[in-house]
C-alpha cells in the first residue's frame, strides 16, 4: 500500500482536527505547534460526572460534534447537527467513525425518549455524552466540537475541495443545484453541501454521507497540499473552529497525531436505522435495535472489523447522492 494512500485514510478518521496536527507534527515545528494549540478552546465541564459512566474499555473513543450556529436562523442557536463516535482500536491499526443520526429516537437521561440531538439542547455536552454512553454502553474518553461555519475558512484556506455527486439534485433551502459528477467546492458551497437534506432520498442519512465525503475530501486536500502558507492558514482556521474537553492537553493531541500516522485502515458507518416515524408531533428515526446492538457490541469488544465482515455496512464516501 502506498504511503500517500495510507495517510489519506488515516487523517480522515478524526476529521480536520487530526489532519491539522498531523501536518504540523510532520513538519517538526514544535514552537509553532504550541501557538496553534493555544488557539483551541478547552471546554470546562464538557465531560459528565464520573458516577454511573461505563468503565474504560479497549481502545479510545472520541465523540465528535458538528455544531451548526446558522446565520440564516439565529433563533435556533447552536445545535448538534453531526454526531460521530470515533473508535480508535486498542489493537491493530483500525479507526471506525460511526455516525449517530441526529434524529435518532433514543432515551435521554432525565427526559425520556427524544431525538438524540435534543440532549445537546437540554444539557450541553455532558448530557449528550451520557446519552451516547447509555445508548452504546461504551465510555467516551474525549469530546471535540467543530463549528460548521469554520468549514468555510478551512475549505478556502486550501483553495477548495473536490467531491463527486452521483445524481443531479436541487436544494430549495439554499437555492442551489448540484449537477451529477465532479464538483469543486469553495467554502460557502461546502457549507451548503454538508447542510442539505431536502430532495435527498435518504434525507438525513444521505446528509451524513455528504458530511463524511466532505471531511474525506478536506483531509485528502490537506495532506496533498505542499504550499506552506496554505497549510498554515488551514491549521489556523481549523484550530479556531475546534473546541475540546478540558482533559485534552497538547500532549494528548501530539499522541493522537502520532498514533494516527500508524493507522492504515479506516471505515465510516452509520448507526443502523429501521424506519422513520412520527413521535410527539415530530418526525424521528427509529434505530434497527438488533443491528445497532450488534454494531455497538462490536465497538465494546473492539471487533468492528468482525461486524463489517458479517454485515458489509460501511459507507462509501468517494461518491455520494
Amino acid at each position: 500500500m502506498r504511503e500517500s494512500s495510507r495517510r489519506r485514510r488515516v487523517l480522515v478518521g478524526c476529521g480536520t482536527l487530526a489532519a491539522g496536527f498531523a501536518l504540523l507534527l510532520g513538519g517538526g515545528a514544535y514552537l509553532l505547534q504550541r501557538a496553534y494549540d493555544g488557539q483551541i478552546r478547552r471546554l470546562s465541564g464538557a465531560l459528565p460526572a464520573e458516577r454511573g459512566r461505563p468503565a474504560p474499555g479497549r481502545g479510545e473513543n472520541w465523540l465528535l460534534i458538528g455544531s451548526d450556529r446558522r446565520a440564516d436562523r439565529p433563533e435556533m442557536g447552536a445545535r448538534a447537527d453531526t454526531i460521530m463516535l470515533v473508535h480508535l482500536a486498542g489493537r491493530g491499526d483500525r479507526v471506525s467513525v460511526i455516525a449517530v443520526p441526529r434524529d435518532a429516537y433514543v432515551p435521554v437521561p432525565g427526559h425520556g425518549p427524544q431525538k438524540v440531538n435534543a440532549a445537546f439542547s437540554f444539557g450541553g455536552p455532558p448530557l449528550l455524552i451520557r446519552t451516547v454512553e447509555q445508548l452504546a454502553g461504551v465510555r467516551v474518553d474525549h469530546y471535540a466540537t467543530l463549528d460548521f461555519t469554520g468549514f468555510v475558512t478551512m475549505t478556502d484556506a486550501l483553495g477548495g475541495v473536490d467531491v463527486t455527486v452521483t445524481r443531479r439534485t436541487h436544494d430549495p433551502m439554499h437555492d442551489r443545484t448540484w449537477r451529477a459528477g465532479h464538483q469543486h467546492l469553495n467554502g460557502v458551497q461546502a457549507l451548503d453541501f454538508v447542510r442539505q437534506r431536502w430532495n435527498l432520498p435518504g434525507g438525513d442519512l444521505d446528509r451524513i454521507k455528504r458530511q463524511q465525503a466532505f471531511l474525506h475530501a478536506l483531509a485528502e486536500k490537506a495532506v496533498d497540499t505542499r504550499n506552506p502558507l496554505r497549510i498554515d492558514r488551514f491549521i489556523r482556521a481549523t484550530t479556531r473552529s475546534v473546541a475540546v474537553d478540558e482533559t485534552v492537553s497538547s500532549g494528548t493531541l501530539r499522541g493522537l497525531a502520532a498514533r494516527l500516522t500508524r493507522i492504515s485502515l479506516m471505515e465510516y458507518l452509520t448507526l443502523p436505522v429501521a424506519r422513520s416515524a412520527d413521535q410527539g408531533g415530530q418526525n424521528v428515526l427509529l434505530l434497527d435495535d438488533a443491528r445497532a446492538r450488534a454494531l455497538l457490541a462490536a465497538v465494546r469488544a473492539d471487533r468492528v472489523g468482525d461486524y463489517l465482515s458479517r454485515n458489509g455496512a460501511a459507507n462509501t464516501v468517494d461518491a455520494v447522492r
